[in-house]
């Protein structure tokens, strides 16, 4: 089912409190708060959302004055993390957060599309306990991994970005970027994760938040986990947004920057057999889609295969 909505200045009912991720990403925060600022996202008010940037015990950390200068809903926060996963940091950030709603970025390196809060919001209001995500991708002409077989450097990806006005227009991203390899071939494939996704705080509670157990760097398999979780959760009301996505900045990620070859795989997936009692598999659940479609990823919206 799609579902198209006429652009419309979110009602001040909702209060949103994005929570997003970072681990030693000076380079990519820039980038990634000002994706977040209602200066870049569309039809967004300032006092209509919360920006909370965790810092996930960076021993090169941003400060408060850096975050604050992207406007007067953004605040900083230091977590003195003591293991090299998000999980904790995550779930802390849901405790501070102001908002009935929340939207988690686990990656702090992925610049978000201009429509992502408006249309988060949109949709929260569909049904009661929603689970809404969008499409991930990485910027460059191919998935990171494969870049990283190239020598693509971040030397690379500045050059790329810099030859568009993203900060304009943040669709342009679209022309210079590759869907992720967990997103498949595009909007309609059944995808196993999403770095940016919308619950209510409550549901988001019920659940458990992210596993602490996995205690990896990156977290391991646990967003594939907690995405498996929403979907499996007979309340919950997967929305997937269409013409919105994230995009992935080059940072020396534990497994999008790295060779396939290289690929940490086989010992996340043993974490993940530890804490779980069986090997990971996907679920998935036919979602609602939710958006307006942007000429820029027209490419994205293939004939799906199989019975999605």
């Amino acid at each position: 089912m799609i579902l198209w909505r006429r652009r419309q200045k979110p009602g001040r009912d909702s209060f949103l409190s994005v929570v997003v991720i970072f681990y030693n990403m000076r380079r990519e925060a820039a980038r990634t708060l000002y994706s977040l600022t209602a200066q870049y996202q569309q039809n967004m008010d300032p006092d209509a959302y919360e920006v909370i940037a965790m810092d996930n015990g960076s021993t090169d950390p941003l400060d408060t004055n850096f975050v604050k200068s992207f406007g007067k809903n953004f605040r900083y926060v230091y977590f003195d993390a003591d293991t090299p996963s998000p999980c904790a940091a995550l779930n802390y950030g849901v405790q501070l957060a102001k908002g009935q709603l929340v939207t988690l970025c686990i990656d702090g390196a992925r610049i978000l599309s201009p429509g992502v809060l408006q249309y988060s919001l949109r949709a929260s209001k569909l049904y009661e306990n929603p689970f809404i995500y969008t499409l991930g991708m990485h910027i460059g002409h191919k998935p990171q991994n494969y870049l990283a077989e190239e020598n693509y450097s971040q030397q690379d990806e500045d050059k790329l970005l810099a030859s568009i006005d993203w900060q304009k227009d943040g669709y342009l991203l679209f022309d210079i970027s590759s869907v992720a390899l967990s997103s498949k071939e595009g909007y309609f494939s059944k995808i196993t994760e999403s770095n940016c996704v919308t619950i209510s705080r409550m549901s988001f509670q019920k659940t458990g938040g992210f596993d602490e157990k996995f205690k990896s760097a990156g977290g391991g398999l646990v967003n594939l986990d907690f995405f498996n979780r929403m979907h499996q959760s007979s309340d919950m009301s997967p929305v997937m947004l269409l013409g919105e996505a994230t995009f992935h900045q080059f940072h020396g990620g534990t497994a999008t920057n790295i060779p396939l070859k290289d690929h940490p795989w086989d010992k996340m997936a043993q974490e993940y057999l530890t804490i779980r009692g069986k090997p990971y598999q996907p679920f998935y659940k036919k979602p609602v889609y939710f958006g307006n479609v942007h000429s820029k990823c027209y490419h994205l919206f293939g004939r799906p295969k199989g019975n999605v």
